[in-house]
């Protein structure tokens, strides 16, 4: 029966410091998705969206899916890759300066640039690497 007060005390400032923790973790959510230090969000908004897809009504059980073409120099697969990044493709230029090709070639490689030019997709590490070179 003594002990009754002691566990009551105990269970009583254990689940006080839970809350506090919990209302940390909370707020440090809410700072990281506002803030996004980490550029975590576009990455999440990307990969949780269909963006550039349009499905239309059903007739007679078919579904129709249209495609958008956002940027006519991109082909789909550069298109999603950019996408899946957080870069609206509709916002990259349709064309590119010397000064922006230096660039690509400095950060990704002569290489590689001839490789993304003839249609192959950058991965989400080069568009880390070359984003600069976008704007």
């Amino acid at each position: 029966m003594r002990y009754t007060g002691v566990m009551k005390r105990f269970f009583h400032a254990f689940f006080q410091v839970l809350g506090v923790i919990f209302f940390l973790f909370i707020c440090v959510g809410v700072y990281l998705w506002i803030a996004d230090p980490f550029k975590i969000r576009p990455l999440l908004d990307g990969v949780l969206s269909d963006v550039g897809t349009v499905t239309t009504t059903a007739r007679e059980g078919v579904s129709d899916t249209v495609i958008v073409d956002k940027n006519p120099v991109l082909n789909a697969a550069q298109e999603r890759a950019l996408e899946v990044v957080g870069i609206d493709p509709a916002k990259v230029p349709t064309t590119i300066t010397p000064e922006q090709e230096k660039c690509f070639t400095e950060k990704l490689g002569e290489k590689r640039v001839v490789e993304i030019k003839a249609g192959g997709a950058p991965s989400a590490s080069e568009v880390f690497k070359a984003r600069e070179c976008i704007k």
